[in-house]
């Protein structure tokens, strides 16, 4: 009989997070301050993020411990599923064999919770009483919310506008446990303002809604941080308990993958997948190949430059070395609302300029068919993120039954798509339209870049 689940026992989940910057043969530029153009201070740092998520983002130990109380909350949903997609197999009729880790079984129904509940702890820890944040399609602003909840802190969620008015089932997550959620940009903020002097139909951008989150934390010093969901170093650290499972679950399955995929928007998806399998390359000389996805109408890792640049809109972020389009480039409107960032975090950054990892980029209708194909053999809707991850695994899997390959493919299902229905009510009504941004469009937004490297 074929196993199709493979288990981890809760006592086996993970007691570290793996940082990778321990292993990497270059390590990343520091975060520059845009004033004086030297490496950022923790002191600087305090006044917007948690002193322990500070040093965290700056360490360079191999593993640091998962602290007991996230690990209780964490046994609410760990460990994931690892999943043999049998299903998707026989439908590609191919000789691959396929895996998925299973991350929307959590509450939120993504993989955020794993970074969202131990900054909602370190915050708390420290006395924190509010925290503000951004969102895209509302993945992480639920799962903030979720854990904010957990430790009585007040959160507070920018979500991009055309997010919010086409997930609004999100924002009720978010409501539900407590958060308060603004359609960005608002008028609550210099930023939001400035958006909508200059237009006021836009649709905003996960840089945009930054501004805006970061602006109303440095309001209030005293009693209140902001928060994020991927980029930074910490938030790919806490995601590493994805792919440290999985290596666990593939040796429970006798399989060992041979190609690893997960969807790129900021980078903690598929760090939480990649991460632990590049350990495997930088120390044991393994050659999994690590693919990071985006779309192609936001196409950093692909066609972006290697720079210093801002992580936000209007520049209250440190200068951060990124593959970036820009941080004034303004994404389409894809459904895949996580993704429609403009940069990547200094560690894929570097990553991918030594050439460890690669980047593909996917269209959108690309994208959708690839999730439909997924949830009629394997019964699970996908997140439109997720469905970037899909395709790729999809690609790989017909390319392996053209040169009659037996490839291990393993993905990660960021997040199931139960709430993003309307993406797939377009898609099946053949509403949705592909778009890729000119080379000229791209230089327009990255040569107002100061030239820093």
């Amino acid at each position: 009989m074929k196993t199709k689940k493979f288990e981890l026992p809760e006592e086996l989940m993970p007691r570290q997070w793996y940082n990778i910057v321990a292993d990497m043969p270059t390590k990343p530029l520091p975060p520059l301050d845009p004033a004086t153009k030297k490496p950022v201070t923790f002191e600087q740092m305090r006044t917007i993020f948690a002193d322990e998520l500070i040093r965290q983002e700056m360490s360079a130990e191999r593993f640091i411990d998962i602290p007991d109380p996230v690990r209780e909350i964490y046994k609410i949903w760990r460990p994931t599923p690892l999943v043999r997609a049998y299903g998707l197999e026989k439908a590609l009729d191919t000789p691959a064999k396929i895996y998925f880790k299973n991350e929307s079984v959590s509450p939120a129904g993504s993989h955020k919770p794993n970074t969202a509940v131990p900054q909602a702890f370190y915050n708390y820890e420290q006395g924190i009483k509010h925290l503000t944040t951004e969102t895209g399609a509302g993945q992480w602003g639920s799962a903030i919310a979720f854990a904010g909840q957990h430790f009585g802190i007040d959160v507070k969620v920018f979500m991009v506008k055309v997010s919010y008015e086409q997930k609004p089932y999100r924002r009720l997550m978010m409501n539900t446990w407590g958060a308060e959620c603004y359609s960005s940009p608002t008028d609550m903020t210099r930023s939001g303002r400035a958006a909508l002097e200059r237009d006021p139909e836009c649709p905003g951008s996960l840089g945009l809604a930054i501004s805006e989150a970061v602006e109303m934390a440095l309001q209030h010093p005293e009693n209140t941080r902001y928060c994020l969901g991927s980029v930074l170093n910490h938030v790919l650290l806490h995601q590493t308990i994805i792919g440290q499972e999985a290596i666990a679950q593939m040796e429970m399955a006798d399989a060992d993958p041979d190609i690893v995929i997960g969807c790129f928007g900021g980078g903690s998806n598929f760090a939480g997948i990649g991460f632990p399998f590049l350990r495997k390359n930088l120390t044991e000389g393994k050659t999994t190949r690590v693919i990071a996805v985006e779309p192609a109408s936001c196409p950093k890792l692909t066609r972006g430059e290697f720079q210093y640049d801002f992580g936000d809109v209007s520049g209250y972020t440190p200068l951060i070395p990124m593959y970036t389009l820009g941080h004034d480039f303004q994404p389409s409107n894809i459904h895949a609302g996580g993704l429609r960032y403009h940069g990547a975090g200094s560690i894929v950054s570097q990553l991918l300029k030594d050439g460890l990892i690669e980047a593909q980029s996917v269209a959108q209708n690309e994208t959708l068919a690839a999730g439909i194909l997924f949830a009629k053999s394997e019964g699970i809707i996908p997140a439109p993120e997720s469905t970037h991850a899909i395709a790729v695994a999809v690609r790989e899997a017909l390319k392996a039954k053209e040169a009659g390959e037996d490839k291990t493919i393993l993905f990660n299902l960021s997040g199931h798509g139960v709430i993003d229905l309307y993406a797939y009510e377009q898609y099946l009504a053949g509403a949705l339209k592909d778009y890729s941004p000119s080379d000229a469009e791209i230089r327009k937004t990255v040569e107002r870049l100061e030239k820093l490297i």
